[in-house]
């Protein structure tokens, strides 16, 4: 089935309540471990069915926010999806003590319980005001961004839209794109400011509520990190600031002299050559056909995945009118369909977005056969491994979109890995900071953005730009608005995909079968424990990201880059 034929039809609270309520009862007296395990997958199917509805209505709601029959059911779900978790709480409980738990163990994973018992200690009936009031926040937030309409050169544009001329060979029309984003957040600041207050108060309730000191450590159990800690990533932090931000900044130090300048300000700092940026050679429709080709070309996995998205319509890829910025993957259950989202803008980013999100989708149609909720997904920064190693495994076929600007698309890439870690960090450390300190005022946790900013990402000038001077960049990074803490995982995967970009450098056959192995085991493993099966070493590891950079310092060397 197409995406457009999948069927949506807001569902009944009261009749799933009372489907549920009769499952669980069967829960709690089957007498035997088959007997619970056949309830548990009838109760699975209707968690499956639900969370499906939720994403068709989330997906078509964010591929056009001006739709009024889907932005009311946008509201819907941010209201009843926690009324809808409170009934899940039952069966949850039920498991998690039942007297047949091996069995369930044996059947279900480990894994599985891990994340049981996390989410039971992260929901209680207590916070559904107040998660109820913080996914309103979160759609208001993805709304406000959504309606930007900035006047450029006699058109209208939103903020993807402006992304070629953010790029653009003339400095001044550079500068003159970048200011007017730039604009726009700041004459959003107040309402952005606000959102973000409000949001961190809820959260810092709820989690004071459940028993937690603050938001931090509720954060870390609703991520289900159950492998590793705040102190552990306060270390590998450390370690990037070390070993990766000295070579970030050289790479800057690079480019603004390849591109001839005195100094290298915001608005250049995405642009790479004075010949321009790499870009495809072609629009949307030139860039799914040799995504087609590639993908086909690459594995026979990789072909028969490529063709079900293309044939059932699952991507939505250029950006229009009303459509949410950035891009995703989700998947719906009922259809065994991953789908991808994205803003195709004529930018390298079309390629990018492509890749990454095609890893996503990858791993989530090569673990259909799992039908637990919850199991589908890995966790998230096992999730980017997927995604961002799908990025390195499919550079061999780059020149198709590409050309002649193929070894100036791959140098960009690798060093805007790099370049990417630091930052990466900031926002993680920046969260911290919020969370355990949430009665900080906006001026404070803006000071403290830009603090971060000098001592991660000294090459940052903002010029005659006040509201970024004065640390307003962060209102951009929409995870941090939609998903705390879901950023450290970027980095922590970056760390991983690179070394399947070595891998694939050195033997091609092993690095795809280390990547299919996690690809194929869906959310059943912790990210550790999945580091482990993909022949990955640990980035908690000392020793583990100069094992990597050093073999990308040597490949960028051997790069004129003047050249290109």
């Amino acid at each position: 089935m197409k995406f457009t034929e999948f069927e949506y039809k807001r569902p009944s609270f009261d009749e799933y309540k009372q489907n549920m309520a009769a499952l669980i009862e069967e829960v709690n007296s089957a007498s035997s471990a088959s007997e619970q395990i056949n309830s548990c997958k009838k109760i699975f199917n209707q968690l499956t069915h639900i969370d499906t509805l939720s994403q068709i209505a989330s997906v078509r709601h964010s591929i056009n926010t001006k739709d009024k029959f889907y932005d009311e059911e946008n509201e819907y779900w941010d209201e009843f999806s926690p009324l809808y978790s409170e009934v899940e709480l039952g069966f949850q409980k039920a498991i998690v003590n039942s007297q047949f738990r091996p069995a369930l163990e044996e059947e279900f994973s480990e894994q599985y319980f891990r994340i049981t018992e996390n989410a039971l200690k992260v929901f209680s009936p207590d916070i559904i005001k107040e998660t109820q009031e913080e996914n309103k926040l979160v759609s208001e937030y993805s709304k406000l961004i959504a309606s930007a309409e900035i006047e450029y050169k006699g058109k209208i544009y939103n903020l993807s839209g402006l992304g070629p001329f953010t790029i653009d060979k003339d400095r001044e029309v550079r500068k003159e794109a970048n200011n007017l984003v730039a604009n726009f957040y700041k004459e959003n600041q107040n309402a952005i400011e606000t959102i973000y207050d409000k949001l961190v108060k809820l959260r810092h309730a709820k989690a004071k509520k459940l028993g937690f000191d603050n938001y931090v450590d509720f954060s870390y159990i609703t991520l289900n990190r159950t492998d590793y800690n705040k102190d552990m990533v306060a270390e590998f932090r450390q370690q990037v600031k070390e070993h990766i931000v000295p070579i970030a900044s050289q790479l800057y130090e690079d480019q603004k002299n390849r591109l001839g300048l005195d100094t290298l300000y915001y608005y250049d700092l995405n642009f790479e050559f004075l010949s321009g940026n790499a870009t495809p050679k072609g629009d949307a429709h030139f860039i799914l056909n040799n995504g087609e080709k590639m993908y086909n070309e690459l594995s026979k996995e990789t072909k028969e995945f490529f063709q079900f998205m293309v044939e059932c319509e699952l991507l939505d890829l250029e950006t229009k009118s009303g459509k949410e910025g950035g891009g995703y993957c989700t998947y719906f259950y009922d259809y065994k369909s991953p789908f991808i989202f994205s803003n195709f803008n004529g930018t390298a980013g079309d390629i990018d977005v492509l890749t990454h999100e095609a890893g996503h989708a990858f791993q989530l149609y090569n673990s259909r056969h799992i039908e637990i909720p919850n199991l589908i997904f890995s966790t998230l920064e096992s999730c980017e491994i997927h995604s961002m190693a799908m990025e390195y495994i499919t550079w061999p076929w780059m020149e198709l979109f590409f050309k002649e600007e193929t070894m100036k698309y791959k140098y960009t890439h690798l060093g805007g890995a790099i370049k990417f870690i630091p930052y990466g960090i900031v926002v993680d450390a920046f969260q911290h900071f919020i969370y355990s300190n949430p009665e900080a005022t906006a001026k404070e946790r803006n000071a403290h953005w830009r603090e971060l900013e000098k001592e991660y990402l000294p090459h940052k000038d903002y010029g005659d730009c006040k509201v970024l001077d004065e640390g307003g960049w962060w209102f951009r990074q929409a995870h941090i608005f939609t998903v705390p803490f879901y950023y450290i995982d970027y980095t922590l995967a970056e760390v991983c995909a690179l070394q399947y970009w070595k891998k694939m450098n050195h033997d091609r056959e092993q690095g795809w079968r280390d990547y299919l192995a996690i690809c194929q085991v869906g959310g059943t493993k912790s990210f550790l424990e999945l580091v482990k099966l993909g022949n990955l070493i640990s980035p908690f590891e000392p020793g583990c990201i100069a094992s990597v950079t050093s073999e990308i310092e040597n490949y960028l060397s051997k790069i004129d880059d003047t050249q290109l």
